[in-house]
């Protein structure tokens, strides 16, 4: 069964009457000399302008992109909701493979899209695109973040990302055992790229074992280089099944925690930088059954996006590290509104996160 426009039925289910859907805007831009084929969908604005990357990526069909970008953008409204953000959630994805089809007018024609809507999304990086690339986007709109500093921006978010992540890992230490130092932890990281290489300095800054593994060779060689007391092992497998692994991170892929590594994970902790951790409904359940402490993605990863807001005001990196530096807080009161109200920690911060943007949505009703 198809909509009026061909796209399958289900589609427009998830916009309008599903507990996932509850969009404020859908637009679907094309720009036939480019090539240009996106879709930009604005989740929420009641904490201010929708914030979220742009992604560029082979869809196997446009019903694919938009329900892709329809899941993004909600789940950027919660990451900055418990970022403390004065930002909704948006995400924009734009179709065709960037390896091939990226080029400088569909890049041009892309931001005149954005610029289009007035400031209601604000784009920055995301699978696909770069700092190079919001560069171009930004010479025809003025609301693109992730910007190099030679042009306004700050540049590489990754530092920032990698020291939430540790932040959230400490204050899962301190809700566990007490204390909040990581020194004689033994911690796993799966994925040591652009995140995962300064997660293994903050870890080892603070006297932790680490275990680490990456498709990538040349990855874990650049690791073993420059940290040689580094373990590797040979993949996330034989990671999660680490004896005496205290905290695991998953930095790499979405849908790390499922049905079949959870009942096998042997670490006490999960933080990690990657998105969407949780591979269905009821993950988390199932971890919270096993004893195992999950800090949620969203919330220990939202270093990257509190940088990029953060150029709307003139960067400044010591401003930021004292916002991400929250982190540790915040983590720490869904671990206390989870036990308060007998939840597991994902579905504590998204109470938080929806009691946030309910108040901001009736402050802005009266």
């Amino acid at each position: 069964m198809t909509d009026v426009t061909g796209a399958p039925a289900d589609v427009l289910h998830t916009l309008f009457r599903s507990e996932q859907g509850g969009h404020e805007q859908v637009v679907l831009c094309q720009d036939r000399a480019s090539g240009l084929k996106a879709v930009i969908a604005i989740h929420s604005t009641a904490l201010g302008p929708a914030l979220g990357g742009t992604r560029f990526y082979p869809y196997a069909s446009e019903a694919e992109a938009v329900a892709d970008a329809l899941n993004l953008a909600r789940g950027m409204s919660y990451k900055n909701a418990m970022a403390g953000l004065d930002h909704g959630g948006g995400k924009a994805v734009i179709i065709g493979d960037p390896e091939r089809d990226k080029t400088e007018e569909l890049l041009l024609a892309y931001g005149r899209m954005v610029a289009s809507l007035g400031g209601r999304y604000v784009t920055a990086c995301d699978v696909g695109t770069y700092v190079a690339d919001m560069d171009v986007v930004a010479r025809e709109c003025r609301w693109t973040t992730g910007r190099s500093p030679e042009n306004g921006g700050a540049g590489d978010s990754s530092v920032l990302t990698a020291f939430g992540v540790y932040q959230g890992m400490r204050a899962s230490a301190q809700h566990l055992w007490g204390d909040p130092s990581l020194r004689g932890r033994t911690v796993g990281i799966a994925g040591v790229g652009k995140v995962g290489h300064h997660l293994v300095r903050h870890m080892l800054d603070e006297g932790a074992e680490v275990v680490v593994t990456d498709v990538r060779e040349d990855a874990v060689a650049r690791i073993v280089a420059e940290h040689p007391s580094v373990r590797v092992v040979p993949d996330t497998d034989a990671l999660i099944r680490t004896e005496g692994l205290d905290i695991y991170a998953p930095c790499a892929l979405g849908g790390a925690l499922n049905d079949d590594t959870v009942p096998v994970l042997t670490a006490r902790v999960v933080c990690g930088a990657a998105n969407n951790q949780l591979a269905h409904p009821g993950v988390e359940k199932d971890l919270a059954d096993r004893g195992i402490l999950y800090a949620p993605d969203y919330v220990v990863n939202a270093g990257g996006v509190i940088q990029v807001a953060d150029e709307l005001h003139g960067f400044d990196f010591e401003r930021c590290r004292a916002k991400a530096a929250r982190i540790f807080d915040t983590t720490l009161a869904i671990f206390a509104r989870a036990k308060e109200d007998g939840i597991p920690p994902a579905a504590a911060a998204d109470r938080i996160a929806e009691q946030r943007m309910a108040e901001a949505r009736a402050s802005g009703a009266r």
